[in-house]
């Protein structure tokens, strides 16, 4: 708690979870952060080792900050939280999250048992963010990356739609009818991916 215990440290240590993220990006994400909060959070966790900032290659040329090897391994507390979090009696599904907020419930809430026999790469497209998760062995690797060739793939306007279908479990054909969003390709694959997720049982 002393290196990531400070309001939003946590939050950005999420964000910067899946890849490197530039300042700008970082603020559109955590709504209510400012911009003297942000930079002050990104240099106390830069002078524990959590993150790094890194120039991006010509064309872009623009800064990121992404995290350590040490900093990612932090992704193993988060899911620990989140997991906690989701036995909350008044844990919501259906509240706004982040896309990595979403991508990183999917990896904390997956059966890994159910999940094992399965393979496939589904894509995921939020918010103007797109990710392939790699479904194998009974995990689910996400990154960003085009989803262009993936057998399955999700596609919603806000990331929280993807939290109705995985876990409030609301039927495919009626989630499909909310505007912009779409279930393209493999539609077995589809049904087997959205049973693998369940809340955990409410603790009152």
């Amino acid at each position: 708690m002393e290196l990531i215990g400070e309001r939003w440290s946590m939050l950005i240590v999420r964000e910067l979870m899946l890849g490197g993220r530039r300042f700008s990006d970082l603020r559109a994400r955590l709504a209510g952060l400012s911009a003297k909060v942000l930079t002050e959070r990104l240099v106390g966790l830069e002078q524990a080792g959590v993150l790094q900032k890194r120039v991006l290659p010509p064309p872009a040329a623009s800064r990121i900050y992404e995290l350590t090897p040490w900093g990612y391994h932090a992704e193993f507390a988060i899911r620990e939280l989140g997991r906690w979090a989701a036995r909350s009696p008044a844990h919501d599904p259906t509240l706004p999250m982040t896309p990595v907020g979403i991508m990183l419930s999917m990896r904390t809430l997956i059966d890994p048992v159910a999940a094992r026999p399965l393979t496939g790469m589904i894509g995921f497209e939020a918010d103007g963010e797109s990710f392939v998760g790699h479904l194998g062995g009974g995990e689910l690797n996400i990154v960003r990356g085009d989803t262009a060739g993936v057998d399955l793939l999700l596609r919603m306007r806000a990331p929280e739609e993807l939290g109705i279908l995985l876990y409030a479990k609301v039927p495919v054909e009626v989630w499909e009818q909310g505007e912009g969003r779409a279930i393209e390709g493999d539609r077995e694959l589809a049904r087997q991916f959205i049973d693998l997720f369940a809340l955990p049982e409410k603790i009152a």
